[in-house]
């Protein structure tokens, strides 16, 4: 049984931090992965919800104040920084600390935390808010309007669990082929994270066991 949450409160919270158009982003990852929960974790539709308003809490922040919460939550930070990526290290700790750990529990937590670069062996919570937050109904850049159809095309083919399980796993890798590539042609630096999670996607194929859909 889910844990009920104040949707109107957080939002509210949410909303204080972050500005119309980012706000806007936010309610569109919410709806969207309330409908990717409906698929693959029916029982975690709400904690989805919770993690997804969240997820962007502190992206407004410069740069230098993003350093200076990594500094004070004791988050180490990379040889190289790189500012878009600070804000998923940030907002887990601060939405956690202003909600506290009866909302902001280890599963939300690590989702916001690896929602932006993905990582190698993502749990299937963690997979569906960082896919979430790419094709949200909002987003209207190329690669996004792109993969969103690509999971939408396939996934109302796919029957079984395995079937949905196998298009969330080639639409993660192409996710990521499509962020390096943009990278690359931007001669722009390459989270090591989002390299390690394309090669972790393309060799494990059971990367999510079944038992995660019954928890």
């Amino acid at each position: 049984m889910e844990q009920n949450f104040d949707f109107v409160n957080i939002r509210d919270i949410v909303k204080s931090f972050t500005t119309e158009k980012r706000f806007s982003h936010v309610l569109g990852v919410e709806k969207e992965a309330d409908q990717l929960g409906k698929i693959f974790l029916p029982n975690k539709r709400d904690k989805l919800r919770v993690a997804a308003l969240l997820h962007d809490i502190t992206k407004k922040l410069t740069t230098d104040k993003q350093i200076e919460l990594c500094n004070e939550y004791g988050i180490k930070l990379d040889e190289h920084i790189v500012p878009k990526m600070l804000h998923s290290k940030t907002g887990c700790e601060f939405a956690r600390r202003m909600l506290g750990e009866n909302v902001v529990d280890k599963e939300i937590y690590d989702a916001i935390y690896y929602h932006t670069a993905g990582k190698a062996g993502m749990s299937l919570f963690e997979a569906i808010l960082y896919l979430a937050d790419y094709i949200e109904e909002t987003r209207t850049f190329s690669d996004c309007v792109e993969l969103r159809n690509y999971f939408y095309s396939n996934i109302k083919d796919a029957d079984s669990y395995e079937d949905k399980i196998e298009v969330l796993r080639k639409t993660l890798i192409l996710s990521f082929d499509m962020t390096i590539k943009i990278l690359i042609d931007e001669n722009d630096f390459i989270y090591l994270d989002t390299i390690n999670a394309r090669n972790y996607y393309v060799v494990n194929k059971d990367c999510f066991k079944k038992e995660e859909n019954d928890g």
